[in-house]
């Protein structure tokens, strides 16, 4: 499995890129997974619903299966922050890709995503694991910029640029 990480700030088109990659590869006949960091408490369940109910009466997993999608739900207790490297091995290892949305700390290979218009910092001069980075302002980019400047608003672009490297992002645990 290959899998990279797509770093930057809220409000840089990371999902929106991400979102475009997954459709393209699928396409290309690929099985892509996603795993999401989200900064918020949040929740795929809705009060009242069964589901919603069991967790609610203290079970440690609920797991909601029908003939077409499959949802697990599991307590972390104690409350503690996963990293990719505990949350990989939870993913079907039989994918061929695995982008990683967030986790800006992750010590695996990335595409930074980057806007000049966000005003937000980047993060390659600090990062060593980017390998490119999207951006819709190469010219704003300080050097040295990584080997590989990616057109943001040309995910197609993006999705060459990964298979032709798919070998960088060959996961090793």
């Amino acid at each position: 499995m290959k899998v990279v990480g797509f770093a930057g700030f809220s409000g840089s088109g990371k999902t929106t890129l991400v979102e475009a990659l997954v459709q393209h590869f699928v396409l290309d006949g690929l099985r892509v997974s996603v795993l999401k960091h989200a900064h918020h408490r949040f929740d795929i369940d809705h009060p009242g619903k069964d589901t919603w109910r069991h967790r609610e009466a203290g079970a440690y997993e609920v797991l909601a299966a029908s003939d077409h999608l499959i949802a697990l739900q599991r307590r972390v207790s104690p409350p503690a922050e996963l990293g990719v490297p505990e949350l990989l091995p939870m993913l079907d290892p039989r994918v061929d890709w695995v982008f990683v949305e967030g986790f800006k700390a992750a010590r695996l290979p990335k595409v930074e995503i980057w806007r000049s218009s966000t005003g937000r910092p980047l993060c390659y001069p600090q990062d060593t694991l980017i390998r490119a980075i999207a951006t819709d302002s190469p010219h704003r980019l300080p050097p040295p910029a990584p080997a590989a400047i990616l057109d943001i608003n040309t995910p197609s672009a993006v999705a060459a640029w990964l298979l032709d490297n798919a070998s960088a992002f060959e996961y090793q645990p």
